[in-house]
């Protein structure tokens, strides 16, 4: 038993219990974070995997991932084929695999997963704070997705580890009674008053408890109180003290020794041959080591040298002086691979070297293609360093900034954008380059929340670009940025010069000038719909940040059916290829086009996930944006108290960070709850607030008219109905989609006379019949049975007003359905036990819904983890709560569902 930790052990216990699930134990040096992990270790029945984070691996990509899944990698075979090549390649076990670093852990979930088949699997991560950048993020992102799995992720960091939102114990410091008590346990034969002063000088940090009494001269022990190497009142920290304990211990050894240990805590390996093989460079063996070891600075087994702690590998290096680290440097440079063997070589370098350099942006290379981007950043910018061209230093700095964004070191891309920037002013850069560090200045401005500050970015960066395909993108994300940002005088010059920039020629060139002339039309007030939509040729190349923004664009042009094609195939694009980076992104994009076509069950499901990932992958404008999706969502279903918690975690996103998107939706959501609610008031003053005000400009609103339209004849306006009735009709006519004219036919019948009207609803639905919208449709239906039963008797309102219950019933539209239901009763309507009738897919839940839908088609419980990047075991979780709910008891019994536009 650990001596004053029973109420951390009791949460440690209880996460063995539970058998599933993650802690991050932070606290200071010493404080007792490895005693706590030793204590796991020992109690859980469980397979056990250990790493430990050492300062020297931080720059090499997935290297304590490597250490930590080494025991188990016979069983990546096991993993779904993309998932395994992606894992062997960041291991450097494989060929590179297409993807990214959240592709590893998802890959990570899916060894752990498969290994907690055969029982349960903890995970012992110490010293995450040095854990490599790759590593760190693979393993949250497999922790953060642990469902009822049996696996266990313990993490023992201090504060220099990132903040996540995972469940953390912080270990205070000890008691005094306890402190005596683990004194007396290592020190029993010291006088009262020596451990008296022991305990007053450890403040309750459990290593200095241990580790103070090693200090004590002889008469220290014996009880001469004064002077001790350590008095009381210094301002020395504890673990400073614990520091210097062991470095005067390593000082004392023969210098063998202390070579040996030097080797060791410059390059750790678990493979004692290279050890071997570098300690003998320096005229030294294993068996020097053995000093060390009855010092109690080190244990050698069989693999490995294991330090005692941490801080015996910092103190070795205080120990040891700049002649000494060269030598270690240079003789295990001829023991190690490429990899370290380039860091090595750097690290003795003191003066610009251009081959040492170039071996530098080798393993820049081979880090990228494994993923590994904060490798690719260190490796860059010290190949910068020893660059002897300025000109090569601009451009390797500048790709050590990108690869900073790319791991989401923003802080480090902003210094090493600074030092770029500084020496460009000195040299002439390639216009590659220029564009690049224009376009990594504009993701920092974007993250810094100043779109158009990134917008200006991406035009210097378009002007320097030598290269059709870089400019193109720039010139579609500069719109898209201009577009998106909340209101501001800037933004129609920006969209005016955005336009200018753009190339003139055919095809893509062609496409990109289409597209920027509609955001600025947009900005300016026009409207869009009657420019022609171009579209690129197949067989060209189009970038995926252009596609992202073609797609997207076929909602101004009421264009649902192609928006969602091509929503879906990036969506699909992304699975295959294991980009989860860009997942919420085109998973916004997936749940705008299903929620405009009226699949709002597969809108949820699709915004359960890609809020899920945003969360993971620490994107907050997606998630912003696609929590006003899942708010308007929610608004048709009516659940009010969900609509606000969600608007108001959208608005908060956008006014923070200076974004129109999440706001906007987040602002329709609150009008269509208040429309299905009956307060037509509210939506008219909200409508008129929202499009005067920063999100004005969002080509939402055009589909909210009709809404306005119907609210002011509601409330008894008409001439404030037909002030907006124009504007609507202009554009539903000039898209030609019958959807948006079937709705224009819907409205002008609110505002015709009695024997016009009919045969406006009759046009409506006609239209609806050729371009299927079940909500729209429904709600033309429900206006229109309305309109019968006031005006031509019950009998002919009950077919329309059944066909749009029936519809709201399957959409999840509880208010609207309501409302119908309330109208067939004024028709005379015996309504059936609705609760009996009800349709059993609307009780899923969204990731329910998602799994179902899979599994309809035969997909396997692996196949469907790796569509949605779960695990099989979630998945057969899922399966396992949906059975009931669907009245079926097994995948057999699913085949006889229909599940229409879910």
């Amino acid at each position: 038993m650990l001596v004053g930790r029973q109420a951390e052990l009791s949460v440690i216990d209880e996460l063995l219990e539970r058998r599933s699930g993650v802690l991050i134990v932070r606290g200071e040096a010493g404080i007792g974070k490895s005693a706590l992990l030793g204590h796991a270790a020992a109690k859980a029945q469980a397979r056990v995997l250990r790493v430990t984070g050492v300062e020297s691996e931080a720059d090499l990509p997935f290297a304590a991932l490597h250490r930590l899944l080494r025991p188990v990698l016979h069983h990546v075979k096991s993993l779904p084929a993309q998932q395994a090549d992606a894992l062997r390649g960041a291991l450097g076990l494989g060929r590179p695999a297409r993807g990214d670093r959240y592709l590893v852990g998802l890959a990570t979930l899916s060894l752990l997963v498969e290994l907690s088949v055969e029982g349960p699997v903890l995970c012992l991560i110490d010293d995450a704070h040095w854990l490599d950048g790759e590593s760190a993020d693979a393993l949250l992102f497999a922790a953060r997705r642990l469902y009822t799995e049996p696996v266990m992720v313990l993490l023992a960091a201090r504060e220099a580890f990132p903040m996540t939102d995972l469940p953390e114990l912080r270990p205070g410091k000890l008691e005094p009674g306890a402190a005596r008590k683990l004194l007396a346990e290592q020190a029993a034969d010291l006088p009262p008053a020596v451990r008296d002063q022991l305990v007053a000088e450890a403040q309750g940090n459990p290593l200095a408890l241990v580790e103070l009494p090693r200090m004590l001269t002889p008469e220290q022990r014996a009880g001469a109180l004064v002077p001790l190497f350590f008095s009381l009142g210094t301002a020395m920290q504890v673990t400073d003290r614990v520091l210097c304990g062991f470095r005067d211990r390593i000082a004392a050894l023969p210098e063998t020794s202390r070579s040996c240990l030097l080797v060791a805590a410059l390059d750790h390996r678990d493979e004692l041959d290279v050890l071997a093989r570098a300690v003998g460079v320096l005229g030294a063996s294993l068996d020097d080591l053995a000093p060390a070891e009855h010092a109690g600075l080190v244990r050698v087994t069989a693999a490995s040298v294991v330090f005692h702690h941490p801080l015996v590998r910092r103190a070795v290096l205080l120990a040891c002086d700049i002649a000494a680290r060269m030598a270690a440097h240079r003789a295990l440079a001829e023991a190690v691979d490429d990899d370290r063997r380039a860091w090595h070589l750097a690290a003795v370098t003191l003066h610009p070297d251009e081959e040492v350099a170039g071996h530098l942006v080798d393993l820049a290379v081979r880090a990228r293609l494994r993923g590994g981007q904060t490798a690719v950043s260190a490796a860059y910018a010290r190949a910068a360093e020893l660059s002897v061209e300025p000109a090569k230093a601009v451009r390797r700095w500048t790709a050590a900034a990108e690869a900073a964004v790319e791991a989401g070191l923003w802080r480090r891309a902003g210094d090493l954008v600074d030092k770029a920037l500084r020496l460009a002013e000195t040299t002439t850069a390639e216009g590659a380059v220029q564009a690049e560090l224009a376009a990594v200045r504009a993701k920092l401005a974007i993250e810094a929340d100043r779109p158009l500050e990134a917008v200006r970015l991406l035009h210097e960066g378009a002007e320097a670009a030598d290269d059709m395909p870089t400019r193109l993108s720039l010139l579609g994300l500069a719109g898209y940025y201009t577009w998106a940002s909340a209101t501001h005088p800037d933004q129609v010059p920006l969209a005016r010069r955005t336009e200018e920039l753009a190339p003139d020629g055919e095809g893509l060139p062609a496409v990109v000038r289409a597209i920027n002339k509609a955001f600025r039309l947009i900005l300016e007030g026009g409207s869009v719909a009657t420019q022609a939509h171009l579209a690129p040729d197949p067989a060209e190349h189009v970038p995926s940040e252009l596609r992202f923004i073609i797609a997207f664009q076929a909602l101004h042009r009421a264009d649902r059916v192609g928006m969602l094609t091509d929503a879906a195939e990036l969506v699909a694009d992304c699975r295959a290829q294991g980009r989860l980076g860009r997942m919420p992104q085109v998973l916004t994009l997936l749940a705008i086009a299903q929620l405009l076509d009226g699949r709002h069950p597969a809108a949820r499901a699709t915004v359960a996930e890609g809020m899920a990932l945003a969360a993971d992958l620490g994107q907050p404008f997606w998630r912003g944006y696609l929590a006003g999706v899942h708010a308007w969502l929610s608004a048709v279903a009516g659940a009010e108290e969900e609509v606000s918690a969600l608007a108001d975690q959208a608005i908060r996103a956008a006014d923070h960070r200076n974004w129109m998107p999440g706001a906007c939706w987040a602002e329709c959501a609150r009008v269509i709850l208040d429309f299905g609610l009956g307060r037509y008031d509210a939506v008219l003053a909200r409508l008129d607030r929202t499009m005067a005000g920063p999100t004005r400009h969002a080509f939402i609103w055009r589909y909210f008219w009709p809404d306005y339209i119907e609210a002011a004849v509601r409330v008894g306006d008409p001439q404030r109905a037909r002030d907006r009735l124009k504007a609507y009709a202009e554009w539903a006519e000039a898209t030609g989609r019958a959807t948006p004219i079937a709705v224009l036919h819907r409205v002008r019948a609110l505002l015709a006379p009695k024997n016009a009207a009919a045969g406006l609803y009759e046009r409506a639905l006609t239209l609806h019949a050729e371009e299927q919208q079940p909500f729209d449709e429904a709600r033309t239906r429900l206006v229109y049975g309305e309109w019968l039963r006031r005006h031509r008797g019950r009998a002919e309102a009950r077919p329309q007003l059944l066909a749009a219950m029936e519809a709201f019933d399957r959409l999840g539209a509880a208010p609207w359905s309501a409302r119908a239901a309330a109208e067939l009763r004024a028709a005379g309507y015996s309504l059936p036990d609705r609760s009996r009738t009800a349709d059993p897919l609307a009780v899923l839940t969204p990731q329910e819904l998602q799994v179902v839908r899979l599994a309809i088609t035969g997909a396997s419980n692996r196949e469907i983890g790796a569509q949605l990047f779960l695990s099989p075991r979630t998945v057969a979780s899922h399966l396992y709560k949906a059975f009931p709910k669907l009245g079926v008891t097994s995948r057999a019994e699913l085949a006889r569902l229909t599940l229409g536009d879910r």
